[in-house]
């Protein structure tokens, strides 16, 4: 039985968990988190905290700052979860029990919350708010870490659900297209580009890559086999030098040269038009836009 004090709610859990499921192949969430600790990092405070803003799920806090703010754009999808749902699902993150985190979305989801309004105004703001936290030293570089990777067990936990609902009818009629997903050289361990995979996925794309692709991989990818959009995760500002010329050695290398390349992180939501002076073709400012703007962009270049 799982009490929400901040939805004045009590449910019972009956769907069943699994605390131990990896992508990773490790044995338990806190495991699977423990391989992200970046040791090589002399000055761990500024890559951290922009790590942590550039890898929320997804980059829609980018463009509305705090705790307890919510998205708009799917404001008419019903129940929206409140800042201290966001508090005590962090609280339930950080304190080594990826089960209770699992157990509060099932209670909320019990209550009639929909899915993608909790990957979009729940898991999108915890990970804001550990960012936070570690900003006013409340936690540590451990804690935040572990915490980060038990948001993506719990991604992972409720991909299932997550890819059998379509909200609005959001499964691309002209399904099956290819997106290739990568981070940009020098990107680890993206939360947000994990969350864009589950929106690709279940709006029908046929999905590669993902927060493991290693981007001397991608060129070799795109020259063999064929591909509609390649979209790039980048969360580190540093991370931005050298992109242009990646872009156009990937352009170089296509197979497809109507490919649509679409770039996302904290600068591009920022700054969108960031994105044409790299080289790319657009931008989206969270994981259900990117879907969006690749499915437009990519009819669009279909029809010329």
């Amino acid at each position: 039985m799982l009490r929400l004090t901040g939805a004045g709610l009590t449910a019972t859990t009956t769907r069943g968990l699994r605390p131990d499921a990896s992508d990773s192949g490790v044995s338990s969430p806190d495991a699977a988190a423990s391989w992200m600790l970046d040791k090589r990092t002399d000055r761990p405070f500024e890559p951290l905290i922009r790590t942590i803003e550039g890898e929320i799920i997804p980059r829609l806090l980018l463009a509305h700052k705090g705790v307890g703010t919510l998205s708009t754009d799917h404001a008419h999808a019903g129940l929206l979860p409140t800042a201290e749902h966001v508090i005590e699902f962090t609280s339930l993150v950080l304190s080594h029990d990826a089960a209770a985190a699992c157990g509060y979305m099932e209670a909320m989801l019990d209550q009639g919350y929909l899915i993608e309004t909790l990957y979009l105004d729940l898991l999108a703001p915890a990970a804001r708010h550990l960012g936070v936290q570690w900003e006013q030293d409340l936690c540590d570089f451990v804690e935040v870490t572990m915490a980060l990777g038990r948001l993506q067990h719990v991604i992972r936990e409720f991909s299932a659900v997550f890819r059998d609902s379509d909200i609005d009818g959001d499964r691309d009629p002209q399904a099956c297209r290819r997106v290739l997903l990568t981070p940009a050289p020098g990107e680890q361990h993206s939360l947000g580009l994990m969350m864009v995979k589950e929106f690709f996925i279940r709006s029908g794309w046929d999905v590669q890559g993902g927060p493991g692709m290693v981007h001397q991989e991608v060129c070799p990818l795109v020259s063999a086999e064929w591909f509609d959009s390649v979209g790039i995760s980048v969360g580190i500002d540093g991370h931005l030098d050298g992109l242009a010329t990646w872009l156009r050695n990937i352009r170089s290398a296509l197979r497809n040269p109507e490919l649509v390349i679409l770039v996302g992180g904290p600068k591009f939501a920022e700054n969108p038009e960031l994105a044409a002076a790299v080289g790319a073709d657009g931008t989206a400012i969270d994981a259900r836009g990117a879907v969006e703007q690749a499915g437009i962009k990519v009819s669009q270049r279909q029809r010329r």
